[in-house]
């Protein structure tokens, strides 16, 4: 059966990746491991405990990105779904005739990426007036839309999946050119930028080409990911882009990369400085909320206690969401 089918205390056999393995300590001093198993529709924790038969072979062996074979029982625990794991093998090639086969286990965003690849150019085309701001924007578009089509928005939290990337930026650009048009009909004699705005918007997370890679078991980070972050790599990208351009204004280039830079607002979230002009707080809100429904609505989407009017606090806004209240 698979994984993402199970219903709470359904005990079966079936596929799994593993996209998780972290070692930690229990009060008193002793290992365990909690690993993370998923298929195409449903991640799972697993707790390895010190004195289980399997500790040894995870200890020494168990990698990430792997395919298993598992026999156990589905729980939906308030600490979120687990598997108590009773069985386990790695996936055999004689597997593909019980069903087996790791394109299922790759997470994909539910719309076609070519469609809002091409909608994404479409609005930089329509709304982005300057033209070497206008050229830029396709241009890095155009010149990195296989990657694109495939690119994770994050390694975990929000759209980290196969085409997450163009999801969460089409929904940010599409929020950002509304906010343009109406805090400029609000505010005329600010002279709101929304070539910024727009521009801002679809390149905020470019960065995201050097400092994610994808996986079957989710987005990894690379070396200049982890030691550099998404935010100065993008900057650098729109930097050198526009030093190909001829004429590119130099305060439309600095406002620019002040977006990018400030998007993500604090210090804590990654950026160096927070939102200090109107285009850049228009696209830090717009890039926040987009982030946070989705983490919501996953939440409120996934599995439940039919019994319990709200979900766990295992999502990434940590806190209990109101699922609605119980028929009788």
């Amino acid at each position: 059966m698979k994984l993402a089918d199970m219903s709470p205390g359904d005990v079966g056999e079936c596929f799994v990746l593993l996209a998780g393995k972290e070692r930690r300590t229990t009060r008193d001093g002793k290992p365990f491991y909690r690993l993370t198993f998923r298929d195409g529709g449903r991640s799972v924790a697993v707790m390895v405990w010190n004195d289980s038969a399997f500790f040894e072979d995870c200890d020494s062996s168990w990698k990430k990105g792997e395919f298993f074979r598992v026999y156990g029982r589905y729980c939906d625990t308030k600490y979120g779904p687990q598997f108590e794991l009773d069985q386990v093998r790695r996936v055999v090639e004689e597997d593909a005739a019980d069903g087996f086969d790791a394109n299922d286990f790759y997470l994909a965003t539910s719309f076609d990426p070519e469609a809002m690849f091409r909608a994404l150019v479409g609005i930089a085309e329509e709304h982005i007036g300057d033209r070497p701001l206008r050229r830029l924007v396709v241009e890095l578009l155009n010149e990195n839309v296989e990657e694109l089509l495939r690119l994770p928005a994050a390694s975990r939290n929000h759209h980290a999946f196969s085409g997450g990337f163009l999801e969460h930026v089409l929904s940010v650009t599409r929020t950002a050119v509304f906010l343009a048009d109406k805090y400029d009909e609000y505010y005329p004699r600010l002279k709101l930028s929304k070539d910024l705005v727009v521009a801002g918007a679809i390149l905020h997370d470019i960065g995201k080409l050097e400092e994610l890679q994808a996986a079957p078991e989710g987005a990894t980070y690379t070396p200049s990911g982890r030691l550099i972050g998404h935010i100065l790599l993008g900057r650098d990208l729109v930097r050198d882009k526009a030093a190909t351009i001829e004429g590119f204004d130099r305060e439309i280039l600095l406002r620019l990369e002040h977006v990018i830079v400030a998007h993500q607002s604090l210090p804590e979230w990654g950026s160096p400085i927070p939102p200090s002009t109107p285009e850049a707080l228009l696209v830090h809100y717009a890039d926040d909320i987009d982030a946070k429904f989705h983490i919501m609505a996953a939440a409120l989407q996934g599995p439940t206690n039919d019994d319990d009017p709200f979900t766990g606090r295992d999502n990434a806004l940590r806190r209990h969401l109101f699922r609605g209240l119980l028929s009788d």
